[in-house]
């Protein structure tokens, strides 16, 4: 199974585009491609990642706020980028929180690409991105401005509706897309949150 992965991903179109481009991961043409389909970052915003390891999104969300500020968070250790806040901890503790709230308290888009452990189980692997997926959905009552724009990955399965209704309590326009980079049999899509008001709740 991890030799057929390795040979997969050597054949994959943005796997190698990524090494050509050097690019951390192929995982930075989803949030360009995402961009530039819904036009959520533009230059001079601040911008909070959450789940960036190993860096991919981040470096490609610098490119486009430009002088404006980047936060990203993870478990994992990140190698440095320039003008880009690390920080290392779980989304899911208080401490991160605070940490971020020490840096900045306000940001004009909040993007997560955080993933599970994967089991291999689908049902407990779906439950737990789910999870994942709506810490960062409250983490937009923290930091996210009025009219601030939101991008989540999710896996499709039986808790997805559910998720989708909670980000329309709070969004004036919920999206789906899967872009091009996303893997044709991952059943990973991302969802996009339009103008956050929590009037809409």
């Amino acid at each position: 199974m991890g030799k057929r992965w390795l040979n997969e991903r050597k054949k994959d179109f943005y796997y190698k585009k990524a090494k050509k481009e050097n690019l951390r991961s192929r995982a930075a043409f989803k949030i360009i491609q995402l961009n530039n389909k819904f036009q959520l970052i533009k230059q001079g915003d601040s911008v909070l990642d959450l789940g960036s390891a190993p860096g991919g999104w981040l470096k490609a969300i610098k490119d486009l706020v430009g002088e404006g500020i980047v936060v990203g968070v993870d478990l994992q250790p990140i190698t440095p980028i320039p003008q880009v806040k690390l920080i290392l901890g779980d989304i899911t503790d208080e401490n991160t929180i605070t940490e971020i709230k020490e840096y900045n308290t306000s940001f004009n888009v909040i993007t997560s690409d955080c993933s599970p452990n994967v089991s291999g189980n689908w049902e407990i692997d779906h439950a737990r991105q789910i999870y994942l997926a709506e810490i960062s959905l409250g983490l937009c009552n923290h930091f996210l401005i009025r009219g601030g724009n939101f991008i989540v990955k999710v896996f499709q399965g039986e808790f997805f509706k559910e998720f989708i209704d909670k980000m329309k309590k709070i969004f004036e326009k919920v999206l789906i897309s899967k872009p091009d980079a996303s893997r044709k049999r991952s059943s990973e899509i991302y969802v996009v949150g339009r103008y956050y008001d929590p009037k809409y709740s």
